[in-house]
């Protein structure tokens, strides 16, 4: 079955997002951006199977780029089997359970379904690893990021990771909104799998301003240790995410 979906319904898929500037010093290519918008609208099921995207032009605009610039996106989309491009009828959603994208492994969303993820990098800090952390890596030392997480330009988490000392030195100054990327691109390993606790845990005093629970409210909470492909577990992260605006999701394959 193919279903036809108004123009309405689909800008409201899309509304909340913009790509007007990065949040950090090396933000991802417009197109890639699209694409993962696109990639994660579908993995949330609010762009459905059989879904009829708008015109090119019109979802260019919509999205604040050229035609040149969609279709570098929608290549990539159709690359994972998440569209079929039909000559002379349009684009269509096909969705998948399993798709690997660049934030594939980021369980966040909008509570109304999915979102861009971006970041703010508040603090990168070389450090002894602090009592009360739990072992992972070779290392006693590691690099402490410390960020604030937007889906679709709005403040829904604050995350302190850790990266052990041994999987290399981290440079602030070219710093990705994905670490899964950062980690593939600059340092040559990649995060193979991953394992979350989820829970609730007050928000740390660290939190910025722009965070929208206070200090030392409860709100969601995410332990995570993540394993890279050479070395076993590299990083350990904490995640604060503010349960009104946000949800954590995982699918099963």
């Amino acid at each position: 079955m193919v279903y036809q979906f108004t123009k309405r319904h689909i800008e409201n898929a899309m509304s909340q997002t913009i790509y007007e500037r990065p949040t950090t010093t090396s933000a991802l290519p417009i197109y890639v951006q699209i694409s993962e918008v696109l990639i994660r609208e579908i993995a949330s099921g609010r762009l459905i199977d059989g879904t009829r995207l708008p015109p090119e032009r019109e979802l260019a605009k919509q999205h604040f780029t050229t035609v040149r610039t969609l279709r570098k996106a929608l290549e990539i989309v159709e690359e994972k089997g998440l569209i079929e491009r039909i000559h002379g009828s349009g684009n269509y959603v096909r969705s998948s359970p399993a798709v690997e994208s660049i934030y594939s492994m980021f369980r966040l969303e909008l509570t109304s379904g999915g979102g861009l993820p971006t970041a703010h990098v508040l603090s990168v800090n070389e450090l002894e690893k602090p009592n009360g952390l739990p072992k992972f890596g070779t290392s006693d030392r590691g690099t402490c990021i410390r960020r604030l997480r937007y889906l679709n330009r709005i403040p829904i988490a604050v995350e302190e990771i850790w990266l052990d000392e041994s999987a290399g030195k981290i440079d602030p100054d070219t710093l990705s909104d994905s670490l899964y990327r950062y980690y593939k691109m600059q340092l040559g390993f990649w995060i193979s799998r991953a394992e979350d606790s989820v829970g609730v845990a007050p928000v740390p005093d660290w939190a910025p301003a722009d965070f929208p629970q206070p200090a030392n409210t409860p709100v969601g909470y995410i332990e995570r240790f993540s394993h890279s492909d050479q070395v076993g577990t590299v990083e350990f992260s904490k995640t604060w995410f503010d349960h009104t605006s946000a949800r954590y999701v995982q699918r099963l394959k």
